[in-house]
């Protein structure tokens, strides 16, 4: 007897809760707000849509399934199953969140809150849940992650970017070079590297690409390719600029070596869940083998 499929819900604190949290009451969290010119209304409003859309897709979950729940700050104690379909409810980060937590489950992104989302993950409404649940024809994307190893055997997945440098984003001294580049190694001092992908590209990835003014092309979010940058490379007499930007092919690595007392490498923004590297340690980062499968 095969065993029934489990849904795992993942959703996040809302604003509003945190804030009544911080502040005991609505009334207080209320007087807080209209303190610096905001109508807590506003924000309750977006909580009152948000836990409608679980209490939505919780009822469009067939009976004879299981059914989980996991709030984003629990994810890196949270078990996955194999046979689990992930149905992540609210914004497009918290689909990049949990996918590096998975491994090869299909993801149902449920957009809480149109129109303020731009729904490049979380591409459903609410009351398609039933339908897509149960459904056997509906498309799946198979989206490229990227991965960091380090070589003490660490290893960091993320969907969007992986970020390497100083904690605090202060300046970081490392030895950069690519393991297919005939062995060229710069020196470096910096406000990090940036690694990403074609989903990531959308996010900080295109922002620091906007910036440079780049003519290098961003990837797509289904191609085995990887763009990064060297965040603010400043140029010394031990120090270079001369790998600053680059792309990464499938079987390509990006090979950081630390020349400072402390680094970390963290994905998707979550700082709490990094890689802590130390001086001369070395860390290869590339495109990774899983992906994430999100319903289209």
């Amino acid at each position: 007897m095969s065993l029934a499929p489990r849904v795992v819900l993942v959703h996040r604190t809302t604003e509003y809760e945190e804030l009544v949290a911080h502040h005991g009451t609505h009334g207080q969290a209320a007087f807080f707000l209209a303190s610096r010119g905001r109508d807590i209304e506003e924000v309750a409003e977006r909580h009152r849509r948000t836990r409608q859309a679980l209490a939505e897709v919780t009822s469009a979950i067939p009976l004879t399934w299981r059914q989980s729940r996991v709030e984003r700050a629990d994810l890196d104690r949270f078990l996955f199953a194999p046979e689990d379909v992930v149905v992540v409810v609210g914004q497009d980060g918290l689909v990049a969140n949990v996918a590096k937590y998975l491994a090869g489950q299909p993801v149902l992104g449920i957009d809480t809150d149109p129109g303020r989302n731009p729904g490049v993950l979380v591409r459903h409404r609410p009351q398609d849940a039933a339908k897509l649940l149960t459904s056997t024809a509906a498309p799946v994307d198979e989206l490229t992650m990227v991965e960091a190893v380090a070589d003490d055997t660490q290893r960091l997945v993320a969907l969007n970017e992986i970020y390497l440098g100083a904690a605090g984003h202060q300046t970081a001294r490392y030895r950069l070079g690519l393991d297919d580049d005939g062995g060229a190694v710069e020196a470096q001092a910096s406000s990090g590297v940036l690694v990403g992908t074609g989903t990531g590209a959308t996010g900080w990835l295109r922002s620091v690409w906007q910036e440079r003014g780049a003519a290098l092309r961003l990837p797509g979010p289904a191609e085995e390719r990887l763009v990064w940058f060297v965040r603010e490379a400043w140029p010394s007499p031990a120090t270079g600029t001369s790998l600053v930007a680059g792309e990464l092919s499938a079987s390509a690595r990006l090979r950081l070596t630390v020349e400072s007392e402390r680094l970390i490498a963290f994905g998707d923004g979550m700082e709490s869940d990094a890689l802590e590297l130390t001086w001369g340690q070395s860390v290869r980062v590339g495109v990774c083998a899983e992906r994430l499968r999100l319903v289209g």
